[in-house]
């Protein structure tokens, strides 16, 4: 995530500790508003975890797709 902070950074013009706090602000909303696990899922690859775009990109829409019983 060193590198999200250093963009941020960078793009916004504030410090890296600052680009940090936001960032971490931004992870954590969405982790709330998100459906149980996908925000794991987003987190986990932000973090430079295993898994891939395309396995979040797939969770959700198993997710999306439970919500309206498919």
């Amino acid at each position: 995530m060193e590198n999200i902070f250093k963009m941020v950074s960078e793009k916004s013009g504030i410090s890296e500790a600052q680009a940090k706090s936001a960032v971490e602000t931004v992870i954590s909303f969405l982790k709330d508003k998100m459906p149980a696990g996908i925000g794991e899922q987003v987190e986990s690859f932000l973090k430079g975890g295993t898994g891939s775009v395309g396995d979040a990109a797939n969770g959700i829409k198993d997710k999306i797709g439970g919500m309206f019983g498919k």
